[in-house]
This record gives structure tokens, sequence and C-alpha cells, in this order.
């Protein structure tokens, strides 16, 4: 196992709002808000600046539910939202990740070892009102793999935590206690890797399957295909982690370029 695709970014359930993709192929990654107030981190929905437009995170909404499991009465709005804190996750500045969600994810991306490839995918929606889908918008070759557990003595946690200092769950870990003491997949990538900068790689379909009376979205069979998906079925409407069998070079050659992107870079064209 070679590659593992994570959903990501700031969508309806916690920003209100998905990130734009302009007709130009350039495209906003807004991370999601943090889940709580307490953490190190410094970004904010005020502070996050759109790249391809004018205005930060915080004109994409009006409100926030920061915990819509478990708190769903909760919304911040108004001066609140500009100084709330983003999971800044993945950082590609940083090329850091980490991961709790246990629906594949954590079992997937620690079984991951260097070299291999971590794929970030998010929804993205056209201003003029196109239909959203999922798209590839980056990936990272990984460098380091650690788990923190919530059975692991305290040292034990803070010295893994310590070691990344820029992941988001490090930045909002408490005396070596994670979020909900829940095990935590902390990966640290390399070059090549980073956000693209323009034409992400769409992933979804989004259409009535045989037999089923509504519409909902899939992995397009291109994809499925080209990079040999062995685990996260084929039902996208809730950020499966899918676990692909193409090798890391396959991989990368595939989807071309992070940087000065152009619509021909990735070899398995938009559907």
């Amino acid at each position: 196992m070679t590659v593992v695709l994570a959903g990501v970014g700031a969508d309806s359930t916690n920003l209100g709002a998905l990130a734009p993709l302009y007709d130009d192929g350039r495209f906003e990654y807004v991370p999601i808000p943090e889940k709580a107030h307490a953490t190190d981190e410094t970004a904010t929905l005020g502070s996050w600046d759109l790249r391809a437009s004018e205005g930060t995170a915080a004109s994409l909404t009006n409100r926030i539910t920061p915990q819509p499991i478990g708190d769903a009465d909760r919304t911040v709005a108004g001066d609140e939202l500009e100084s709330w804190p983003f999971h800044h996750d993945p950082n590609f500045e940083a090329l850091t990740y980490g991961e709790h969600r246990t629906s594949g994810y954590v079992s997937r991306l620690r079984a991951l070892e260097p070299g291999d490839i971590v794929g970030f995918y998010a929804g993205l929606r056209r201003p003029d009102g196109d239909r959203a889908h999922r798209y590839l918008i980056g990936y990272m070759t990984v460098d380091r793999v650690d788990v923190v557990t919530p059975e692991m003595p305290q040292a034990e946690r803070e010295a893994i935590l310590k070691a990344h200092p820029e992941n988001a769950h490090t930045k909002r870990a408490s005396d070596g206690e994670c979020y909900l003491g829940k095990p935590v997949v902390l990966i640290d990538g390399r070059e090549p890797g980073g956000l693209f900068d323009r034409h992400p790689i769409q992933l979804s379909e989004y259409y009535v399957k045989s037999g089923n009376e509504r519409a909902q979205y899939y992995l397009r069979e291109a994809i499925a295909d080209a990079w040999d998906v062995r685990a996260g079925g084929e039902n996208m409407m809730y950020k499966p982690a899918y676990r692909c069998a193409v090798s890391s070079d396959v991989f990368r050659q595939q989807v071309g370029r992070c940087r000065e992107r152009t619509a021909d870079d990735a070899v398995i064209e938009s559907a």
C-alpha cells in the first residue's frame, strides 16, 4: 500500500460553505475551523487571506458551528468569527498532517512508510453555481509517521507530540492529552508535494446509480482504475479514506506538478 487519499478542508458541516473553484483553474484551500478555541494555532478565519480573490476565509460564511457533533446549538458569528482559529490540517507549508477519524483513516494512515503518499481532496464549488465536486488539491510524500494513544504514558505522548511542533493536533493538545482522548496519527512529509496552485483533479461524479432513486457522489471509475483503489468504497458523500495500490512514482507522474500547473498537467483528465 503506497497511497492514501484523505478528505480534508472546510465544507457545509463546519464552515457552512465550500471553498470556491474559479474559471481559470485557481481555487481556495480553507482548513476546517478548530473545534475549540484552545489552541496555539495563530491562523484564524479573519487572518486567512484567499489566494485568488479579495477577502478572507471569514468572508465565505456568516456563522460557524465549531462542534457539529455534541454541541449543535453553539454558533460563532460577528467579531468572534474573525478571531476563531483554524484546525490547520493539513499544513501544506510545514508538510504535516494529523488524523483521529476512526472510519478507516487511522488504520490506513498509520500503515504508511517513508516514501509513501498522502493525497488530499476537498469539496470545491464554482461561484456560478455549478455542482460541487471532490477534487484532489495536493499531496505530500511521507517522511515520518507516529501514533499517540490514550494508553501511552503522558511523557511518551508529550515526546511524540513535541516531534511534530507544527501539527494542528499538537497545537491543540493539552498536557499531552489529544482531543477527546482519541488515538492520533501524526505524519510529517517531505517534497515532492504541496498544495496545487491551480487545476485540482476532479475525483467525484454525481449520478443516479442503477437500482437507486436518488443521485449520489461516487468516485470516478477512471480514478479508481488508475490508482488501483483497494479500500474506501465508491460513495464519496462522507469523505472516505481511500487506500490505493498505485506506486508513489506512478501517482506523482499522473498527478503532475504542484506549482505552475497547467490544465494538461494531470494524466487523468477531469470528468
